[in-house]
C-alpha cells in the first residue's frame, strides 16, 4: 500500500487522532528490527557526499524531522528508518501536560498547511528521559526540544530550562531551547536579550553539550538578529529558524489561534532564515525548518546557510518518499553546480 492511500484513510480521522494512529503503528515497528531494516532498505539515504561532522555527532543526511511530531520520544528508531538523518523530539516540559483543549489541530490539504495550538502537551521530563535511555546513543543524531511548563511563571523559567538541561544532557547530541512557541501563553514574550543571555549563561555552565535556540517568524528581523547574535556570543551552538507562525493572513480561513504551518509560511520562513544567514552563516550552525516541501526548497534554503534542514507538515501531506526524494535530489543538484560535498553548498549563494 503506498503513502497515498494511507493517507486516504488517516485523512478520514481528525488529525490528531490520525496522528495517534500513525504513532502507535510507529511505535510498534520500534520493536521490530526486520520492519526497520525494510524501511532502512526502501528510504534510507546515507551518502559521503550528504555526510557532515556537526556537534562532534555524524549526520549522514541533512534532512531531520521537527520537533512536534514526536513529542513523546515513541517514533524515534522508525523515524530514522524512514529516511531522517536526525531526529528532534519534543517539545518536552519538566511537568506532563495536557496540553490545550481540543480540536486543537487543523488540516488545510487545499494550501498542504496545517494550524496547531497543541500547548506543549507530553508525557513530561521523566517518562521521556527513561524512553530515550532505552535508545541513546544510536546511530544517528537525536535532539531534544525542551520548553517551561505553562504554568510555570516567568520569572520562574529559568529554574523549569535547567532542570530539563540537566535531565536530557547526558542522553541527547543536541539540545533546543524553544521559547518561541505561540501555544504557551507568554512564551514568547521570552525573546529579549536579557533572558536568551541568562539563558545560554546558565546551559553552557551545566554542559557542554550542544544548545541551539529555536525563534519565532513573526519577530521584527532586527529584534531576531540581536537576539540570535546574542545567543551565539552567550554559548548557543547554533540556532533554528524558525517556528510556526502566527500571521493569519497567509492561510485562507486561518482561526485567530494557535501556530500555522506548510505551504503558505514558505516564503515567509525564506525570507526570514535568509536575513538571519547573511548576519550569522558561518559563526554558527545554522537549521531551517518552515515550509520546505521539495528537493528544489531544501536546497535553496542550504545555499543559504542551513547545514541542515527540517520537515514536518509536508511529510504528513507527502510521507517519506520525500524525504527520500530530498536527499537523492541534493546529490543530483551538487554534481550539477560542481560541488563534491554538500559543504560546499551550504552558504552558497552568501559567497
Amino acid at each position: 500500500m503506498n503513502y497515498e492511500s494511507i493517507k486516504k484513510i488517516l485523512f478520514k480521522f481528525d488529525p490528531e487522532t490520525a496522528h495517534h494512529m500513525a504513532e502507535f503503528f510507529f511505535e510498534l515497528a520500534n520493536l521490530m528490527p526486520p520492519v526497520l531494516k525494510l524501511l532502512e532498505k526502501e528510504f534510507l539515504v546515507e551518502d559521503e557526499r550528504l555526510t557532515q561532522k556537526l556537534f562532534g555527532k555524524e549526520f549522514k543526511n541533512p534532512v531531520g524531522i521537527a520537533a512536534g511530531f514526536d513529542k513523546n520520544a515513541t517514533m524515534v528508531r522508525t523515524l530514522h528508518a524512514l529516511g531522517f538523518g536526525y531526529v528532534e523530539v519534543g517539545t518536552v516540559t519538566p511537568k506532563p501536560q495536557i496540553g490545550n483543549e481540543k480540536p486543537r489541530l487543523f488540516r488545510y490539504p487545499k494550501y498542504e498547511s496545517l494550524q496547531n495550538a497543541m500547548g506543549f502537551n507530553n508525557d513530561g521530563a521523566e517518562v521521556i528521559s527513561q524512553r530515550l535511555k532505552r535508545v541513546y546513543p544510536a546511530s544517528f543524531p537525536i535532539g531534544v526540544n525542551i520548553g517551561k511548563n505553562k504554568d510555570t511563571p516567568q520569572e520562574r523559567a529559568l529554574e523549569d530550562y535547567k532542570y530539563l538541561i540537566e535531565t536530557f544532557k547526558n542522553i541527547c547530541d543536541y539540545l533546543v531551547i524553544n521559547i518561541s512557541s505561540p501555544n504557551t501563553p507568554g512564551l514568547r514574550d521570552l525573546q529579549n536579550e536579557r533572558f536568551v543571555s541568562e539563558l545560554f549563561d546558565m546551559a553552557t555552565s551545566l554542559t557542554t553539550k550542544p544548545i541551539l535556540l529555536k525563534i519565532a517568524p513573526d519577530m521584527d528581523i532586527k529584534s531576531a538578529l540581536k537576539i540570535c547574535s546574542m545567543a551565539v556570543d552567550s554559548g548557543a551552538a547554533g540556532i533554528i529558524a524558525n517556528n510556526t507562525s502566527t500571521d493569519y493572513t497567509l492561510l485562507k480561513g486561518a482561526l485567530d489561534f494557535g501556530g500555522i504551518s506548510g505551504k503558505v509560511i514558505k516564503e515567509k520562513s525564506y525570507e526570514f532564515f535568509k536575513e538571519i544567514a547573511k548576519e550569522l552563516y558561518s559563526k554558527t550552525v545554522l537549521i531551517s525548518v518552515g515550509g520546505i516541501d521539495s528537493p528544489q526548497e531544501a536546497y535553496r534554503r542550504i545555499k543559504a546557510g542551513a547545514s541542515l534542514i527540517q520537515i514536518y507538515t509536508a511529510f504528513i501531506y507527502k510521507g517519506p518518499s520525500l524525504v527520500k526524494d530530498i536527499n537523492i535530489s541534493l546529490i543530483e543538484y551538487l554534481k550539477k553546480d560542481g560541488f563534491n560535498h554538500i559543504s560546499e553548498a551550504v552558504g552558497a549563494d552568501l559567497r
